[in-house]
């Protein structure tokens, strides 16, 4: 079958590599875990086996000799597809077992090779994170990140470390380290940019997350002073001319953003799983995603009803109404965000409906509302840069810096 000239299907290979590896295994034992991990997700759709044909792969690349070179690249390969299939299964104990296992041959490996960035670090701190175990998921990141720091920005990669990494110290209650990290990703931003617009528009979220993050922890004096450079880089790319700013990576890079800043108006059940706040989707575990995208739904509703109350009630019901809507906004722009074709048309109602509610609760109460106001206006500005719409979310910034008296 393997030396015919005719196209072998991944079923076809799996079958023969698994009488092979009878007889060769230091041949095809490799060459199997490989096809069943194909087959496992040929075509773009998972097999309806998927799970058993990944826990074979894992059994092929453990029965590889000890001694093979290879063994280590390959068991780290077919660890990492088996995981993804025990978290889709919901079986998550398991697959963070098995992220524990890629994690040790990443030491071992970089332990031999003097490597100082251990492959598995990142993977295991997303599972740790999701599991509410955000110390340890802080303590991993730390390990990570300096190591890549020397290495330079890698094409993003290191960005996105930085977002992780943020986003553990601050669910683990280190909020000082949380903005000094945050800090050094503007400072690799900035670093990064040069003329490459996709980049200089991240900085410039960057930026707009740091403030936010400064306001949180009451340091309100450097959070304006942040505010004002992104005003100035705003104001610089609304007079270039520049619109098509709306690149895949910085729309990215803007979502994980927004989902880290609403990170605090999420209100999961205890011991409930939750995403991982600074870490794209791509990474979040299967079961975790569909559950917070399936979500929406029922939020649209809550937020219905309780647009209802307020209107009747807004002593009691108006303030809660601005921050569920927010998470419905965040939720939803995290879902819309890789459906290209449908995500303007999808969020742009919601930033504005933000916005809205927002005004009205800033009217009813203005000490409580006007701040809740401008962050609406500011998560409204960055959708339009990201629509490529730079001058009306210039003006949306400088609303929301006249509404916090920092428009001089």
């Amino acid at each position: 079958m393997l030396l015919s000239s005719g196209r072998l299907y991944a079923r076809e290979k799996v079958d023969a590599y698994r009488v092979l590896a009878q007889v060769s295994p230091a041949a095809y034992l490799p060459l199997l875990a490989e096809a069943l991990q194909h087959l496992s997700y040929e075509g773009g759709r998972a097999h309806p086996a998927a799970l058993a044909l990944c826990e074979e792969a894992v059994a092929a690349a453990r029965a590889m000799d000890l001694a093979e070179p290879a063994r280590a690249d390959v068991l780290y390969e077919a660890l990492n597809t088996c995981q993804r299939e025990l978290y889709g299964a919901g079986r998550r104990g398991e697959g963070l077992a098995m992220r524990a296992e890629m994690l040790a041959i990443g030491r071992a490996q970089a332990e031999q090779s003097g490597n100082p960035v251990v492959a598995g670090l990142s993977t295991w701190a997303t599972g740790l994170s999701e599991e509410g175990r955000y110390a340890e998921a802080a303590d991993a990141m730390t390990e990570l990140v300096p190591a890549l720091l020397p290495l330079g920005p890698q094409s993003g990669a290191l960005a996105w470390s930085l977002l992780k990494w943020i986003a553990v110290l601050q669910d683990a209650g280190r909020p000082g380290e949380a903005l000094a990290a945050f800090e050094t990703l503007v400072g690799v931003q900035a670093a990064d940019a040069g003329d490459d617009l996709d980049r200089m528009v991240c900085r410039l979220y960057a930026l707009i997350g740091y403030a936010r993050m400064l306001d949180t922890h009451g340091r309100g004096e450097r959070a304006a002073r942040m505010r004002q450079e992104a005003l100035a880089s705003l104001t610089e790319l609304a007079g270039s001319g520049r619109r098509n700013v709306g690149g895949g990576y910085g729309t990215a890079f803007w979502a994980v953003l927004l989902h880290l800043s609403g990170a605090e108006s999420e209100r999961p059940a205890p011991g409930e799983p939750r995403p991982p706040s600074g870490a794209d989707p791509i990474a979040w575990s299967r079961d975790i995603k569909q559950r917070y995208f399936d979500s929406r739904h029922a939020l649209r509703e809550e937020v219905d009803a309780l647009a209802a109350r307020a209107a009747e009630d807004p002593e009691r019901h108006l303030a809660e109404l601005v921050r569920l809507q927010r998470v419905l906004t965040v939720r939803s722009t995290v879902y819309w965000r890789n459906r290209t074709h449908l995500f303007e048309a999808e969020v742009r109602p919601l930033f504005d409906e933000g916005v809205d509610l927002a005004g009205r609760l800033a009217r009813h109460d203005p000490a409580a509302g006007t701040r809740t106001l401008a962050g609406n206006l500011i998560d409204r500005s960055t959708f339009r840069i990201v629509a490529g719409e730079p001058g009306p979310a210039l003006d949306d910034f400088r609303e929301a810096l006249a509404h916090l008296r920092e428009s001089g």
